[in-house]
């Protein structure tokens, strides 16, 4: 999952950020509205965490601008007023959610992970491919009943895998959803990630390398 964290207070920006990479998920994060606006532009991000009182342009309006482009994007809008009339006008204006600062990180990873699920085609919570369980919920991967341990990076590009269902998935592809953008994209950090993760995963191997194309399970 890709997340856009658009907040002013740079030190909470850089928290939610933190704890979101420690959770497998792709982090950008800025500043300001206009800034903000620039990233949409270029980047396809499943979420987008949007404080509502920005400065150079307003959340109001980066909310407004996801909606009107018909993006599959969706939005979680985070405010320091807790007023019930905030919050609805939040989501008349096409917030997909909206939580009160302060809150609970457990509970903005709960809802991250639900607007998430709802960027993309429906799948269960749990992912079934090849003899795998992949639980994104619980950061838990089983092959046969073998528990694997597996590094943020690596849960990440299994799990972007699993959820193309067979179809082939790129490099960029994966660079895209796994990694953020500060990440060069002529790294060569994909194909050493798919490498450590068939060693991980075990015998017979499960992650086939398509030539030209990229990987698919």
């Amino acid at each position: 999952m890709r997340v856009l964290v658009v907040e002013d207070e740079q030190l909470l920006a850089e928290a939610v950020a933190t704890g979101l990479r420690r959770e497998a998920m792709a982090v950008d994060v800025v500043y300001d509205g206009e800034a903000a606006l620039q990233r949409i532009a270029v980047n396809d991000y499943d979420v987008v965490v949007l404080d509502r009182d920005l400065p150079l342009v307003h959340g109001d309006d980066v909310c407004r601008s996801v909606v009107d482009q018909g993006l599959a994007t969706r939005v979680i809008m985070l405010t320091a007023s807790g007023d019930i009339s905030d919050r609805v006008e939040g989501l008349e204006i096409g917030a997909d959610d909206y939580l009160p600062k302060p809150f609970a990180f457990s509970e903005l990873v709960a809802r991250v992970r639900a607007l998430g699920r709802r960027a993309t085609v429906p799948l269960p919570p749990v992912l079934e491919r090849a003899g795998i369980s992949l639980d994104p919920g619980r950061r838990e991967v089983i092959r046969e009943g073998r528990p694997i341990q597996l590094a943020p990076k690596e849960f990440a590009v299994l799990e972007v895998l699993m959820r193309a269902g067979g179809a082939v998935v790129s490099a960029e592809q994966l660079l895209e959803k796994a990694w953020d953008e500060h990440t060069d994209p002529f790294t060569n950090v994909v194909r050493v990630t798919v490498m450590t993760l068939r060693r991980k995963l075990g015998d017979p191997p499960v992650i086939i390398t398509v030539p030209g194309s990229g990987y698919r399970i």
